[in-house]
């Protein structure tokens, strides 16, 4: 795993929680917010993914 792995999928739980607090107080604001962390998590999580099979592929080429 790398950096951008560990803190996308760290923002997508603090978005969730954050769109579930907005879900408690009511708050649609909060919600968006949640929502839009997580997306940006999954983005985040996505690029640290596509590092790794860059990686695992470039080692796979010098054997």
């Amino acid at each position: 795993m790398n950096k951008d792995q560990v803190k996308g999928k760290a923002r997508e739980v603090r978005g969730k929680v954050q769109q579930e607090v907005g879900k408690l107080v009511g708050s649609s604001e909060q919600q968006a917010k949640g929502l839009s962390q997580q997306a940006a998590g999954k983005l985040q999580k996505g690029l640290g993914d596509a590092k790794e099979a860059v990686k695992d592929i470039a080692k796979g080429n010098r054997n």
